[in-house]
């Protein structure tokens, strides 16, 4: 059969890679896809973004399903326009992905339906917010209430900090139509972590845990991102742990969405702020829905499957997601994020990619900014390239990557060197407790 995966990051060729290592699977095609996967025997890429020319290319094609990796057109209602169609796909349609197209939405629904979040208000007046920052104090968090890809959140230290994103999101108009609403809410501690499930409207299957890295620079400093890199799975989340967010995070979310006639279908991710503390007692709390997977969680998580993913798909879009299974390499995987120079504020472009490591069995190399013009690879994006490696522990997927990136090159190359380094913290300090060397 012939699959169509919709987007052109890191996350989409992660996702066609693995689709398209289906027996069942003719051919993946990516629209519009990347220098990477344009490289692919089985997969190719469409030059193609508007909803109504993908429709009719998948009817063409006879395209057994769909699956849509970013956010934008979910919002823009491309799962409501294929469904009308008659066309398979898998994703939330248009009312449903509000969870993530508007952080004040989100916000109401967790208030509504008892989904434990942080504290906050919404604003279009700056005068009004800029009074509510000096009401609550620092720090605080200030938000974009659309879609700004992945950059419209600050965690203000100061109260300069906040005001400044204040004027910047609502004065300056820096976020466009994203920014022109902001959400002010409180400042949680803890522990971030990336819940992933899939949903058919009514059954839900989780994905592996995962936990991402926002920060540009080593030991989470420097302004947020898109994502500098992730692993798979995410310690913090202990078995207890996950029931727990089964129980008062997924469950009830999908139960409400059903209650307000929005029945959930397609990727679903929370993002978790978790406290210290015992499993059973520490906070936890949702920071962020998104409706689709995140980018880079989708790399090392779909290095980790090790059955078919496309009968899972096929399952959920038919709505029988309670059939189905994915089973689980026991190894770890983690991805490390190469970027663009000047990445996250203007990135530059068109810089030539003169080395990159070969794919392995363990170690993939996943394409996001990147193109091929005239045979020749270059950078397109801000984010460019995901380097992914398995590993039998976190240290030593930590070290293939890191390993496979000596063998990668492009001028003005930025990347971390500590991804994975709070699940190594704690290894280290569980050790030390224990006597174990």
């Amino acid at each position: 059969m012939k699959l169509l995966v919709i987007g052109g990051g890191g996350r989409e060729h992660a996702l066609a890679w693995r689709l398209a290592q289906s027996p069942r699977v003719q051919t993946v095609y990516v629209a519009p896809g990347n220098g990477g996967t344009a490289r692919s025997r089985q997969i190719q890429n469409v030059a193609l973004t508007d909803i109504g020319d993908l429709i009719e290319f998948a009817r063409k094609e006879k395209i057994a399903y769909s699956v849509v990796g970013p956010e934008a057109p979910l919002a823009a209602g491309i799962v409501d326009a294929f469904q009308a169609d008659g066309l398979k796909i898998f994703g939330p349609i248009r009312e449903a992905a509000r969870l993530e197209s508007s952080k004040d939405y989100a916000k109401a629904f967790m208030m509504r339906h008892g989904i434990p979040t942080a504290a906050y208000q919404t604003f279009t007046d700056p005068a009004a917010a800029h009074r509510y920052i000096d009401e609550q104090g620092a720090p605080i968090v200030i938000k974009a209430d659309g879609l700004a890809a992945g950059k419209g959140v600050v965690v203000a230290g100061t109260l300069e900090e906040a005001h400044a994103a204040v004027d910047h999101m609502l004065g300056d108009g820096g976020f466009g139509a994203a920014g022109a609403q902001v959400v002010i809410e409180e400042c949680l501690e803890g522990e971030e972590a990336s819940f992933i499930v899939m949903c058919d409207g009514h059954n839900v299957l989780p994905l592996a845990t995962s936990q991402d890295h926002k920060r540009l620079l080593d030991g989470d400093h420097g302004p947020n991102t898109g994502g500098m890199g992730a692993y798979s799975p995410a310690p913090v989340i202990t078995p207890a742990l996950h029931n727990r967010v089964m129980r008062e995070v997924i469950h009830p979310t999908i139960a409400g969405m059903a209650r307000d006639g929005v029945p959930y279908s397609g990727f679903l991710y929370a993002g978790l702020m978790i406290g210290p503390g015992p499993d059973a007692t520490r906070s936890l709390k949702v920071l962020e829905f998104n409706c689709r997977m995140g980018d880079p969680e989708t790399q090392p998580i779909m290095m980790r499957i090790k059955s078919d993913f496309s009968e899972a798909l096929e399952l959920a879009i038919d709505g029988r997601l309670n059939d189905a299974q994915i089973d689980w390499d026991r190894r770890t995987a983690l991805g490390v994020v190469l970027a663009a120079a000047n990445y996250p504020a203007t990135p530059r472009t068109g810089d030539p990619i003169t080395r990159l490591a070969k794919d392995t069995d363990d170690c993939v190399v996943f394409h996001a900014g990147t193109q091929l013009e005239d045979q020749v690879l270059k950078t397109s994006g801000g984010r460019v390239l995901c380097v992914t490696a398995l590993g039998d522990s976190l240290k030593r997927a930590q070290a293939a990557a890191y390993d496979a990136i000596t063998r990668t090159h492009f001028d003005g190359q930025q990347y971390r060197r500590d991804i994975g380094w709070r699940a190594l913290h704690q290894a280290g300090a569980a050790s030390n407790e224990t006597g174990q060397a």
